[in-house]
């Protein structure tokens, strides 16, 4: 009963600190120079005092004013989280104890949404919660990969040493997702701006043409009547087109989100397409063979560690196959037999796992694979861009050429009959 009481009072404390306002202040030192600043507090009378108790003189100390449009600041990305890792890690290495770490990091945000979470976290550590408690309280930007790491960190006390492993983790990570992204992205542009090419010559450019070509009181060629065809109908139901295209992406979005089997499929053929398949491939093994070591290295037992990997590889299909792993290792199985079962993973890293488990440095073996996967991912991405960019010109020539030739045989067949 003692016990609640304490985790109620906790609880309380929490709450309240979390529920104090921010003021803005304004005041002069003691060599008179203006100086200004934000600070939580119950009161103003309290902000003034502890102001004055630092030898500035207050001359404005006001509530800080709410934004216009509700909670200001954009959501916090994985890359914020990255940049905050790093940033803790030095700190801590460094000397400085958490609490001041935090109150420092928060300081020097722009996103209020990252400050108010570092305010908090510092709130709980400063009631008595562990940090990987803290962290816990915001499970969409600490994965349970992370907490585990810290937590392991906490337990073995090398929370310094886990805390730089987790930033090297999570800058690796983040330069690997980017990569992605950018093999991703030139071919999305390639489709938008052929799209968006075609869409312009045929409500502006074709209807110029038809007007002409009524004046000539001839029959058109096939292609030309094809031309003028999907120009009229994409005047006459653009909007219908626009509805469809954003409401088919919309719903692949919902479904691929709400079902496993759909978003193990979708995620099967993103892996059969050429070029980008092969990508998507190295870089799943390139992020299992990493999470894997770092989560190993730091002591967190090897079945849990599958568990916790599974979900950082980026795909259902490796996840799936991670989960197939798992279970194997579980039962007994060493890890390079259980990923030899699964039929996805290449000679070469079955056969560095099985030289790392026989050696006894597994997570050692798992980076060196980690290195080598990303390496390669970025070699694919750069072979990529420099392949795509003269794709880029002949698919949009293609396109305007194809536009031209029909709008002027209309022109070149008059020209032969006179």
């Amino acid at each position: 009963m003692a016990v609640s009481r304490t985790a109620a009072k906790q609880t309380t404390t929490v709450r309240r600190k979390d529920a104090q306002p921010i003021f803005v202040w304004e005041g002069k030192d003691k060599r008179g120079i203006t100086m200004k600043g934000e600070q939580v507090g119950k009161s103003a009378n309290v902000i003034r005092a502890e102001l004055r108790r630092q030898g500035i003189t207050p001359t404005v100390v006001k509530p800080k004013p709410k934004p216009l449009f509700g909670s200001a600041g954009k959501r916090i990305t994985q890359a914020e989280i990255a940049i905050f890792s790093r940033q803790i890690a030095t700190m801590m290495k460094s000397g400085v104890p958490i609490v001041t770490s935090l109150e420092i990091m928060a300081g020097g945000q722009k996103n209020p949404k990252m400050k108010e979470m570092l305010n908090g976290i510092r709130a709980d550590i400063e009631s008595g919660s562990a940090f990987s408690e803290a962290l816990a309280k915001h499970p969409v930007q600490f994965d349970q990969l992370y907490r585990n790491l810290v937590k392991a960190g906490e337990s073995a006390g090398v929370l310094e040493t886990v805390l730089d492993t987790v930033a090297s983790y999570k800058e690796n990570i983040e330069a690997l997702k980017g990569k992605i992204k950018k093999a991703l992205f030139y071919p999305a542009t390639v489709i938008a701006v052929a799209i968006l090419v075609s869409a312009v010559l045929l409500i502006f450019v074709v209807p110029q043409f038809q007007m002409v070509f009524k004046s000539f009181g001839a029959d058109l060629p096939a292609f030309t009547m094809m031309i003028i065809g999907a120009s009229d109908f994409l005047i006459a139901y653009w909007w219908a087109v626009l509805l469809v295209v954003v409401g088919t992406i919309t719903a692949l979005v919902m479904i691929k989100n709400r079902s496993p089997a759909f978003a193990n499929f979708i995620d099967r053929m993103m892996l059969k397409l050429p070029i980008v398949g092969k990508i998507l491939h190295e870089s799943s093994i390139a992020r299992f063979a990493r999470t894997l070591a770092v989560t190993f290295k730091a002591g967190v037992p090897l079945v849990e560690a599958l568990d916790t990997v599974a979900g950082a590889t980026g795909n259902q299909v490796y996840e799936n196959a991670v989960h197939r792993i798992r279970d194997d290792v579980s039962v007994g199985y060493q890890v390079n037999m259980a990923m030899k079962q699964v039929n996805l993973f290449p000679h070469m890293v079955i056969q560095m796992v099985a030289i790392g488990e026989e050696a006894g440095a597994l997570d050692a073996m798992l980076f060196k694979v980690a290195e080598f996967y990303e390496q390669e991912v970025n070699n694919a991405v750069d072979a990529l861009s420099s392949l795509l960019e003269p794709m880029i010109m002949i698919i949009l020539g293609g396109i305007v050429g194809s536009m031209v030739i029909g709008m002027y045989l209309p022109i070149f067949k008059l020209a032969a009959a006179m």
